[in-house]
């Protein structure tokens, strides 16, 4: 009996020491298989400045379009190995759900309805929004209470959709939505005037007003804030490793920027930084790459080909940008923001 105990116990232990010394993640099919392919599919917005846009040659850019860069350069080394599928309200879960594209970077809300019942996992907040207006200036409306018994374009079949009617029925201002299914036929109805406002995120509207003629000086956003729209990417339920890994994209280019590590200074942090952040934001110390079904250097290769979270958001939507987007809830949490990145350690 104390022969077959003794056995027993050291089988116990050579199985908690091989457990201890195989850190490294299964990798997971939606990973295998983007390896396999050497490509990143990624759903995006078929048109939406700032956020994701391709130019006359085809190339695109856009904060959406800069997580999907990122993912490729830390999973295949390449921030070029990306297929954009540019998707409609309409088309966008589906695509994710079918397996057509392995992420959804599309200025989608989080939500508790999409969370539970679309069999989607949502990963990380890339820009906190909030659902606003835009009014011709010559309106003179200043605010959203004089929306009161009006006629305002929104597009169907989004959380956009859902926010004006429940807003205006809880503050009694008889708004008359008239509904699009696409986005560009709702847009194009307000600048034809067939509605006296137009309403989405405010990212939305200041990308509209971006790219219409007369801009700020013929187009006013209102102040009014109406609804909270946390925007991020989404993946499929039913694969861990891969959720992982955007995830964790995300949080390593806000944890990266949080430390000061840039797409110029990176290399040169690698060779001479002791900071014991910076080393495992840099794979220095530490190989956390083996954690995600990676290698060292993937949060490295991330952030020398986007920059940090900072880097992206100037870049494409912040104050020097088109769209003039202040940094506000955006900003880092130790600068009054709402970016707070779990720790890579």
């Amino acid at each position: 009996m104390k022969t077959f105990l003794c056995q027993i116990a050291a089988m116990g232990a050579a199985v908690l020491a091989a457990l201890l010394a195989a850190p490294a993640a299964h990798a997971g099919k939606t990973l295998d298989a983007i390896k396999a392919r050497g490509q990143v599919v990624c759903g995006v917005n078929t048109g939406l400045a700032g956020f994701a846009i391709a130019d006359a040659g085809g190339k695109w850019s856009g904060l959406d379009v800069d997580v999907c860069r990122a993912l490729a350069a830390a999973v295949l080394g390449d921030g070029q190995k990306v297929k954009y599928v540019p998707l409609d309200v309409p088309q966008r879960f589906t695509a994710l759900q079918s397996g057509e594209v392995d992420v959804l970077s599309r200025n989608t809300t989080f939500s508790l309805t999409r969370d539970a019942s679309l069999g989607l996992h949502q990963t990380a907040v890339t820009y906190y929004d909030g659902q606003g207006f835009i009014v011709p200036t010559k309106s003179k409306i200043k605010n959203v209470r004089q929306l009161k018994g009006q006629t305002v374009c929104v597009q169907s079949g989004t959380t956009t959709e859902k926010n004006l009617i429940d807003y205006s029925r809880a503050n009694d201002l008889d708004i008359k939505p008239v509904m699009f299914e696409k986005i560009d036929t709702a847009t194009g109805a307000y600048l034809a005037g067939r509605c006296i406002a137009y309403t989405t995120d405010a990212s939305g509207l200041a990308s509209l007003r971006s790219r219409v003629p007369g801009g700020a000086a013929i187009h006013s956003i209102l102040p009014d804030l109406i609804s909270k729209e946390p925007l991020g990417p989404l993946v499929r339920r039913g694969d861990d490793e891969w959720f992982a890994v955007v995830k964790w994209v995300i949080y390593g280019l806000v944890e990266a920027e949080e430390y000061g590590v840039t797409q110029a200074n990176a290399d040169q942090l690698k060779a001479s930084s002791t900071h014991p952040v910076v080393q495992r934001i840099l794979g220095t110390s530490e190989d956390t790459g083996k954690l995600l079904g990676l290698d060292r250097d993937w949060l490295l290769r991330a952030v020398k080909t986007t920059g940090n979270y900072g880097e992206i958001f100037e870049r494409n939507v912040g104050p020097k940008s088109a769209l003039g987007l202040p940094r506000g809830l955006n900003n880092l949490w130790n600068k009054q923001g709402l970016m707070y990145a779990y720790p890579i350690r």
